[in-house]
């Protein structure tokens, strides 16, 4: 794609907030590892080089061969890939090494076109790493913070860095200056929307597929609706849908997301395989163990059911862009941080090819592109939900008590937040079955039961989130609905963990 902004990932826990606000600008970005920089640059506009833990000094520092991108793109570096290029600039670095981020307010010394309508003392959240002692006679000082530079430009380019985040909330004017950037100055093109990539993937998917047929899993999530009804926009009735009942899904989910997909055009076949993915799990507890498990007796599934459609040569998935990016640790170079149930291809007795119709668009934009080709606003506003289900929120093994459990409980949860009017307040929420009892009392009688927690948290992609305060009167409520309502819980708690340092999902 023309326009493309390429982004160069040092492991930084922040990347995907570059991306976030790039996408925002109605521009579209790929992210891309910093060692595997593409051959072919010309469907890109400008490269943008992420911040990273690492100081330039650790012996095991990620590095970047300059010469692939230097001179051919404008260029952006932030945090320790500006430090880089400085350094192989020839400007000085001290061995000072800050380990904190701090929110300054950053001295302007240069109206350079990048810090346009930017205040002359504009406040930004600064990097880690070493600091600026000295510039080469080639490069400008745009701004300093402390006497030292933040902010500087090689002379008669479009290469910059910047010793701060301009994608972090507290730099009050980052997203002006990326605007600068990339709009006003490299002369980026801001035609990324949902109808522009309607328009091409439906183009593309016909093109890809022609007449052949298509097989697709539903389960009544926000992706895997839009992917079906790009995939049904493009070749109608050579899609063919699966719903299965894994046995881990919320209270009544098989039937009620059934009965959603009715008015849809779809064409949906209902299987319950719930006996068969239980049984498999019988005493697993590790959380990647039962990634894996539960991923392949889907498979295993959903092959039986493929074949029993003549000519089906495509498996539709709705990977969407966080799934790519979290399944690959920068850091190590290639190694998973955690499994994605669709994401890794298919095992080789599966004969079909993949098509993805969701894999560059974050979770927002997957719920626009949902809106604008008509899908109701009850389906696309529908939290997230796990891929493995209740698998990943019962913490240790799982039986059929713990998930009948579980499902009460959280059947609980998500209908009183419908009830006091929080769930669309809320970008996704569930419960969570510890493998803990507690002592309680009730009726009289000592109880040993079990604790379960709550989680809801505030997002917009699921690459970073908040917990979301829900009101005190609402948790004591919820708190002793569950308690004197589902047997084997006798003690309630709330998750007020952000995403970093935890992840959304314990599990």
């Amino acid at each position: 794609m023309q326009n493309t902004v390429l982004i160069l990932d040092f492991g930084s826990t922040y990347t995907q907030l570059i991306a976030r606000d790039v996408r925002e600008l109605q521009i579209f970005c790929e992210i891309h590892p910093y060692y595997n920089i593409p051959e072919d640059l010309s469907n890109y506009k400008a490269i943008i080089l992420s911040g990273s833990p690492a100081t330039i000094y650790d012996n095991d520092a990620p590095t970047i061969d300059w010469a692939k991108i230097k001179g051919k793109l404008p260029i952006l570096a932030m945090g320790y890939s500006a430090q880089l290029l400085l350094q192989d600039l020839g400007g000085k670095l001290s061995n000072d090494i800050s380990e904190e981020n701090y929110t300054k307010q950053m001295e302007v010394l240069s109206k350079d076109a990048i810090l346009e309508n930017c205040s002359s003392k504009t406040q930004v959240w600064t990097a880690t790493g070493a600091k600026i002692e000295s510039l080469p006679e080639n490069v400008q000082s745009l701004a300093r913070i402390d006497n030292y530079t933040v902010f500087f430009k090689v002379k008669d380019t479009l290469i910059y860095g910047m010793q701060f985040y301009p994608q972090i909330y507290y730099t009050t004017e980052g997203k002006t200056m990326l605007k600068n950037f990339l709009v006003s100055q490299v002369g980026v093109k801001q035609e990324w929307t949902s109808e522009v990539f309607i328009e091409n993937t439906v183009s593309s998917l016909k093109e890809q597929i022609g007449d052949s047929k298509v097989v697709l899993g539903l389960s009544g999530g926000v992706d895997s609706t839009v992917a079906a009804m790009l995939l049904h926009k493009a070749i109608g009735k050579n899609l063919y849908c699966i719903f299965v009942n894994n046995g881990l899904l919320r209270k009544d989910e098989f039937s009620s997301v059934l009965a959603q997909y009715e008015h849809l055009g779809l064409n949906v076949k209902g299987v319950d395989a719930s006996k068969e993915f239980l049984g498999e799990l019988k005493g697993v507890s590790d959380p990647e163990e039962k990634r894996k498990i539960i991923g392949r007796v889907f498979i295993e599934v959903f092959d039986h059911q493929a074949n029993e459609i003549e000519g089906v040569e495509f498996l539709g998935q709705g990977t969407i862009y966080p799934d790519v990016i979290e399944s690959v640790s920068v850091a190590n170079k290639g190694v998973a941080v955690k499994s994605h149930h669709n994401v890794g291809g298919l095992p080789d007795f599966m004969k079909l090819k993949i098509v993805e119709p969701l894999r560059m668009l974050f979770k927002d934009e997957v719920r626009r592109v949902g809106l604008k080709m008509g899908i109701a606003k009850e389906l696309i506003g529908r939290h997230p939900f796990p891929g493995p289900a209740l698998a990943i929120r019962i913490l240790g093994d799982i039986t059929p008590e713990k998930v009948a459990i579980l499902q009460e409980v959280d059947h609980i949860f998500i209908d009183g937040l419908r009830r006091w009017d929080l769930y669309d307040k809320v970008w996704q929420a569930g419960a969570i079955l510890l493998p803990v009892q507690s002592v309680g009392v009730m009726h009289d009688e000592r109880t040993y039961e079990s604790v379960v927690a709550l989680r809801a948290v505030h997002s917009v992609d699921g690459m970073t989130a908040d917990w979301v305060p829900l009101p005190h009167d609402f948790l004591k409520e919820i708190s002793n609905l569950i308690i004197h309502n589902v047997n084997g819980v006798n003690r309630v708690v709330y998750d007020i963990s952000s995403k970093p340092p935890a992840t959304i999902e314990w599990e």
